[in-house]
């Protein structure tokens, strides 16, 4: 079974409504408080453990933020949300929880015919919450090569980085590039000279550099190799840009190159990494498989298809979920895309905006010469949106 519905602000008889049509097919991510407790019919449906949630999907009251909360339990067993009685429908429940800090505990209980079950949920509240975008770009390393060969006086004399400048004057935008550490053909991360530290210093308030892979081949490098082969790649990425840009540069959460399991996420929050981006979606008519999900179970995998941030409490990551692939969306396509997501208040919030360096470039074989557009179409339908840029979507203040 597959968690499917969407978490939404709501009247009581919408939320009613809702909780009814949410029901069947639900898969509950709950932590019990006592193993003699998990034989219980006490099922959390939303929110999902780890939820990050905000003005748009709940309400305003004073002193926090107000969620409602549902789920399934024995019919005519009372439920109470947060010492709170709940409304029951047949198996159902339904009630609020009032969120007063960033990191928030709801425990719902249910008692009755000798049966004592309590469920416990953590979600998180993004008090400051505001419509913000991030722009990564994956697969970087021929422009690092370019400039190494060309020995340009200045960064930004290779156009694709004069290209980001002016996307970044023009509308404020934050890059980050993600970085491979070599192009596989002979060329690598060490051979990119450190004439630039000062260039890189004095632009790293919007252009940052970040781990993605050694090397473009194979794809699917870390989803069968052993945890230490993924640190030391990020280790050697890391080094090499703290030579030849330093510290100030290098962004320590990444977008690793189609994923990892979830035994790297802990190796990777100890790192230094607090974010991951993946796609979180199905990776084809079958949906068989969730593509570049890191590992991740159905159920969270699900909630994340549909939202725009989950965090992992085991591991401490907070995973993002990627909203468009520029170069995989025509020019007109674009806008339309963008439209339907910042209209729904679950995905809308936080937009994650991808793209990959190979296709600015006429050598490439699958070079798009309207990339630049796409992009800048892109940034501009955001910004007209009262989007702000942002590099870090997992720090809540």
């Amino acid at each position: 079974m597959v968690y499917h519905s969407k978490f939404r602000p709501a009247s009581r008889r919408q939320f009613l409504s809702h909780a009814a049509s949410a029901a069947t097919g639900l898969l509950m991510i709950t932590r019990p408080m006592a193993a003699a407790e998990a034989t219980s019919s006490l099922e959390v449906h939303e929110p999902i453990d780890g939820a990050v949630l905000h003005r748009r999907i709940g309400r305003e009251v004073p002193g926090g933020l107000e969620i409602d909360v549902c789920g399934k339990a024995q019919s005519g067993v009372p439920v109470f949300v947060q010492g709170r009685p709940a409304y029951r429908d047949g198996e159902r429940f339904s009630g609020t929880a009032v969120l007063k800090d960033c990191e928030n505990e709801i425990v719902v209980t249910a008692s009755g015919q000798g049966d004592h079950a309590v469920t416990q949920i953590r979600v998180v509240w993004d008090r400051y919450s505001q419509k913000r975008y991030r722009f990564g770009i994956d697969d970087n390393i021929f422009f690092l090569r370019d400039v190494a060969q060309k020995g340009y006086r200045s960064l930004f004399d290779c156009f694709y980085l004069d290209k980001l400048r002016d996307l970044h004057t023009k509308y404020g935008t934050s890059f980050i590039l993600n970085l491979y550490y070599t192009t596989g053909d002979g060329w690598d991360l060490h051979q990119f000279p450190d004439r630039y530290r000062n260039e890189w210093k004095d632009n790293a308030h919007w252009l940052r550099l970040a781990f993605h892979a050694y090397a473009d081949q194979p794809a699917d490098a870390y989803l069968d190799v052993p945890v230490e082969k993924l640190l030391a790649d990020v280790d050697l990425v890391a080094a090499e840009v703290d030579r030849f840009a330093g510290a100030d540069s290098y962004f320590p959460s990444t977008w690793i190159h189609w994923g990892t399991r979830q035994n790297a996420w802990k190796p990777l929050y100890d790192h230094g990494s607090r974010g991951l981006c993946g796609y979180f979606r199905k990776s084809n008519r079958k949906m068989e498989k969730w593509l570049v999900s890191y590992g991740m179970d159905d159920a969270r995998a699900e909630w994340l298809s549909c939202h725009d941030l989950l965090k992992d409490y085991a591991s401490g990551i907070m995973f993002s979920r990627l909203d468009l692939v520029v170069n995989s969306t025509p020019l007109d396509k674009i806008v339309p895309a963008l439209e339907s997501i910042v209209a729904d208040p679950c995905q809308g919030e936080i937009l994650e905006l991808l793209t990959h360096e190979q296709y600015f470039w006429p050598f490439y074989q699958y070079y798009l010469p309207d990339h630049w557009q796409r992009m800048e179409r892109a940034i501009e339908f955001v910004t007209g949106q009262g989007y702000k840029p942002t590099m870090s979507l997992e720090r809540f203040l």
